[in-house]
């Protein structure tokens, strides 16, 4: 445990900076690189569709159980010591995702790599919130674009991996090999404390940690609703042969990352409220124009308008949070986190249900309405 003094007169500077951004990369570099060994996965085990499903939630389920925690950890620990741990959970269970061949033994690694996972999203964010008010400048959408860059790379640097004719432990050793690299080059400035401790290590939120809880979760919704259902909304509504469906997820992704690169400068001179406001309306307006412009190319521009429009919401609140006085940091940021994460995983299966109900149509336009929510939310908070 760091002392309070050490946390006192540690003031970050530029160093910290750049741990931080390494620490956001390495987090979406190693969450993504599972995607494509997820058939090898299925393939090796025997799993039909409803099995791999179940065998799914329980990334959600570690990282649900760690989140929580996390941030008393990083108060007692330091943010330092529970980065590296998540990030050693990670690169353990990894290679074991790639060679186990039974659902029996593939729960327990993934209940692992989930529980890494939940560490290293949320202590990477309670760093980014010390770090940024240290600065006195506005950096958290640069630290997320990280993460978005990271995403890319692992997702795309296994497949092609993969293409090339490596086996599925070989491209988990590759990613661990660089995962190790990373944190290694990014331990020695990554913070000795953590947000100052103090009242229960879990609550649960209330309050104005409550309510930007809830808006990350329509932002995170939002995500996954793009992530699980762009494709499926192209090919059965929009006609799109299935080898073009990931186009709609990939216009998302490039001007979500494009966003949060630029995303720091465009805060600077728009303003975070501003950011809010027209974020969620251009996210809003892009799923309008996907669902009911009944013509393909109108989806894909509709998907990049949301990955532009929501790019830097998630961002703003999470330095809002830094903000409030509601709830202590290290309970308050787990708690946000923890919410977020929740739409990305209920939230396609509720769009889901909905659409049995009524069509994919009406579930996309209603979270269109909830993004309207997010933009008129700005008058409540203090940005």
């Amino acid at each position: 445990m760091v002392s309070s003094d050490l946390a006192a007169t540690s003031v970050p500077g530029a160093p910290e900076q750049l741990s931080t951004r390494i620490a956001f990369f390495i987090a979406g570099f190693g969450m993504a690189a599972w995607a494509p060994l997820v058939p090898f996965a299925k393939a090796r085990a025997g799993l039909d569709d409803g099995a791999l499903g179940l065998l799914l939630l329980c990334l959600g389920a570690g990282s649900i159980v760690s989140m929580p925690l996390s941030g008393a950890l990083a108060a007692r620990f330091g943010c330092r010591r529970i980065i590296i741990a998540g990030v050693l959970m990670l690169a353990l269970a990894l290679p074991l995702l790639a060679t186990l061949s039974s659902f029996a033994a593939l729960v327990p690694a993934l209940l692992l790599f989930g529980a890494g996972v939940g560490l290293v999203d949320c202590v990477v964010n309670i760093q980014a919130v010390i770090v940024e008010r240290a600065s006195g400048r506005t950096m958290m959408s640069g630290f997320h674009g990280l993460f978005s860059v990271g995403g890319i790379v692992g997702a795309g640097g296994v497949s092609l991996a993969l293409a090339m004719g490596a086996s599925p432990f070989v491209a988990a050793l590759l990613v661990v090999a660089l995962v190790l690299v990373a944190i290694v080059a990014a331990a020695p400035n990554l913070l000795r404390y953590g947000s100052s401790a103090g009242g229960p290590a879990f609550a649960v939120p209330h309050g104005v940690v409550l309510f930007i809880g809830v808006l990350c979760f329509i932002v995170f919704l939002t995500e996954g609703a793009v992530l699980d259902w762009s494709a499926v909304f192209l090919t059965q509504v929009r006609n799109v042969d299935p080898t073009h469906a990931g186009l709609g997820y990939t216009a998302f992704a490039i001007t979500m990352t494009i966003g949060r690169l630029t995303g720091d400068w465009i805060v600077r001179r728009a303003g975070q409220r501003n950011v809010l406001v027209f974020g969620g309306l251009c996210a809003a307006a892009g799923l309008v124009l996907a669902t009911l412009v009944p013509v393909w190319e109108a989806g894909l521009l509709g998907y990049a308008l949301v990955g532009a429009g929501c790019s830097n919401v998630v961002p703003v609140l999470y330095s809002a949070v830094g903000r409030q006085n509601t709830m202590p940091e290290h309970i308050a940021i787990p708690a946000v986190t923890t919410l977020g994460y929740a739409g990305i995983l209920a939230g396609p299966a509720a769009i889901g249900f909905v659409a049995h109900a009524s069509s994919l149509s009406a579930s996309f336009l209603i979270i269109a309405a909830l993004l309207v929510g997010v933009a008129v939310s700005s008058r409540w908070l203090r940005l």
